[in-house]
């Protein structure tokens, strides 16, 4: 009996991790749908409204290396019951703010540092233990999670925003987070055996960091490609209400875009994940950048509702294995007793990525009244993530070439 619990345990710990991260996520789609309605009540431009996801996704991502550190001593049910507190706290206080100031900080510190943080880095490092032979698929259904809650939330929050105004929506969230996930947490409680000095074959295999580049210099890069791929993700994804509702159509219509955008981004992490058990991480990454990069480029070619419901449901098959692929690198090459620090620093800029994307994007719109220049900012970042990307594998086949050729000789 005990070994049959052994065995499906690891599957309800999943199930647990997908369900807090469809609700801890929820923090980051209300900041994105509630920008129109702020700009509205506050008078002020999109740039300014934006800075409340902005804010939110930042303290969302240093809280991730905080809490992802904190995981690691302690276990992660710890963060999750914290921010099963804070994250409501955040809500309900965003409820009862009187200026952007108050909004943002709320976000940012309660919902975004100790709130919602755990849910995404920490709790990915924390399934990671759990699984060996399938670990690509079991990250790739866990990271799906960011995707149903972009799936289900924009339309919900839409509709509760035009039922009752956002405020009162904001408190309403409060009360769901809190109960659900302070139970969900619980489930958490028991801790993977994890041996921080054991080698890791993947970086033993590929040499990577032996020869052409360092640990420091692998980590870096993958940093950088991450925020270059989330600058780029963030415009459609922040930005498509805005975006439709200046096409002449309702806001609504928007929502149900960013919907079906990321529903169908949660086919595109869990088949990501299956391929990277086949193909690896890089394959991955780079595939899943190229296809971003036509997606953006293709949002120039028309407007019309057709299309921009299918252009929607592209991106979101396109970019939604993008981020999850550098977990499965970072276990690649480096011991499973540095990922919690490394998946967790990693995330902090592609998140990061995902606040200066969603804040550069509204402040190039308030300088032009076009979001034109928007997406090609986007182009250009893409193409930083596809060069890193490219260039790493390039390395890493050149690696392995060459410790063939010595193993040969």
């Amino acid at each position: 009996m005990t070994i049959q619990i052994r065995g499906v345990y690891p599957l309800i710990r999943l199930t647990t991790a997908l369900a807090l991260m469809t609700l801890g996520c929820s923090a980051m789609w209300a900041g994105a749908i509630v920008l129109e309605p702020i700009a509205n009540e506050f008078n002020t431009g999109r740039g300014n409204s934006s800075l409340i996801y902005g804010t939110f996704m930042i303290g969302f991502a240093l809280g991730g290396v905080f809490m992802g550190r904190l995981a690691d001593r302690m276990g992660i049910m710890i963060p999750a019951l914290i921010g099963s507190l804070a994250l409501p706290a955040g809500f309900y206080l965003a409820a009862h703010a009187s200026s952007i100031l108050e909004i943002s900080l709320a976000f940012s510190l309660l919902c975004g540092f100790l709130g919602s943080s755990f849910s995404m880095a920490p709790l990915i490092a924390d399934i990671s233990h759990w699984f060996s032979r399938r670990r690509g698929l079991a990250v790739g259904i866990a990271f799906s999670g960011s995707y149903v809650a972009g799936a289900i939330w924009p339309p919900i929050l839409q509709r509760m925003f035009d039922a009752q105004g956002w405020r009162e929506s904001f408190i309403d969230l409060a009360l769901i987070t809190l109960i659900f996930m302070a139970l969900l947490s619980l489930i958490l409680y028991p801790k993977p055996t994890v041996n921080k000095h054991l080698p890791n074959a993947g970086l033993a295999n590929s040499n990577l960091t032996k020869s052409s580049i360092s640990a420091g210099t692998l980590q870096g890069l993958i940093c950088l490609a991450g925020f270059g791929c989330c600058v780029a993700m963030a415009m459609p994804q922040i930005h498509i209400v805005p975006y439709v509702m200046d096409l002449g159509h309702p806001a609504i219509r928007g929502a149900e875009m960013l919907g079906l955008m990321l529903g169908f981004g949660v086919i595109s992490r869990v088949s990501s994940g299956w391929l990277s058990d086949r193909i690896g991480g890089l394959q991955t990454l780079l595939l899943g950048s190229t296809l971003q990069l036509i997606v953006l480029i293709a949002f120039f070619a028309g407007n019309s509702l057709i299309f921009l419901y299918g252009i929607s449901i592209a991106f979101g098959l396109s970019q939604g294995g993008i981020v999850p692929s550098y977990t499965i690198i970072l276990r690649g090459f480096f011991p499973p007793g540095e990922a919690g620090w490394r998946i967790s620093t990693s995330f902090l800029f592609t998140i990061a990525g995902m606040a200066f994307g969603g804040w550069i994007a509204g402040l190039l719109y308030d300088l032009t009244g076009s979001y034109s220049v928007s997406f090609l900012n986007a182009i250009g970042f893409n193409i930083l993530n596809l060069w890193i990307a490219a260039g790493l594998l390039q390395k890493t086949r050149k690696s392995r070439t060459n410790a063939a050729t010595t193993t040969t000789n």
